[in-house]
């Protein structure tokens, strides 16, 4: 149950970030729905994989550089999933900063705790 509220509060975090930010266009909550299945898988398997391969930069942007790979794996859901346009690589770093910030809060007034799956 836990699962289900945390994916549909990032439906809900993509949809509102997707409204604030000009550059970024979503087709409605089917299109959301979808994002969110890759942004979770991305975040599960790829964004790892990347950390590692980019740690000696990482290191040295003293790890503002994962702001580049969230960019980056925003711009790789435009590219697979239907219904979802970013217009450009700092539109999509500028969305993945407001959908963090979005479901940060949303989780906090949901109560939804990291710990407890």
């Amino acid at each position: 149950m836990n699962l289900l509220l945390k994916w549909l509060i990032m439906v809900l975090s993509i949809l509102i970030s997707a409204y604030l930010i000009p550059g970024v266009w979503i087709s409605g909550a089917w299109a959301a729905l979808w994002l969110a299945i890759f942004l979770g898988l991305a975040n599960i398997i790829l964004k790892p994989i990347l950390i590692l391969i980019t740690l000696p930069i990482s290191i040295l942007t003293l790890g503002l550089f994962t702001f580049v790979i969230n960019g980056l794996l925003i711009l790789l859901g435009s590219t697979i999933i239907k219904g979802f346009y970013v217009k450009g690589f700092w539109w999509a770093m500028l969305f993945s900063i407001v959908l963090s910030i979005i479901s940060y809060f949303l989780n906090n007034i949901f109560n939804i705790n990291k710990n407890n799956n």
